[in-house]
């Protein structure tokens, strides 16, 4: 029993729009630049600030403190 070689599955076409938009996308990659992939990010927003704030901090070496603050416990407790 042989068996033959051969391509599998559907050709591609080297001049179609999916092929053109597909190497520009790699190129882009390559060149270390944007894929286009998603909703791109406001820079001006609040979330980025405090994102680039965060990012700050982080290279600067001071410690980010995860959550919220811990409640603290009254002195005396509540009798129902």
């Amino acid at each position: 029993m042989s068996k033959e070689t051969g391509k599998r599955g559907r050709p591609v076409v080297a001049g179609s729009a999916r092929q053109t938009r597909l190497d520009a996308r790699a190129q882009r990659a390559a060149q270390g630049l944007s894929t286009g992939r998603g909703r791109p990010a406001s820079q001006t927003s609040a979330r980025q600030a405090k994102l680039a704030a965060k990012a700050a901090k982080i290279a600067a070496g001071i410690e980010i403190k995860r959550g919220a603050p811990k409640k603290m416990a009254t002195a005396e407790p509540v009798s129902a």
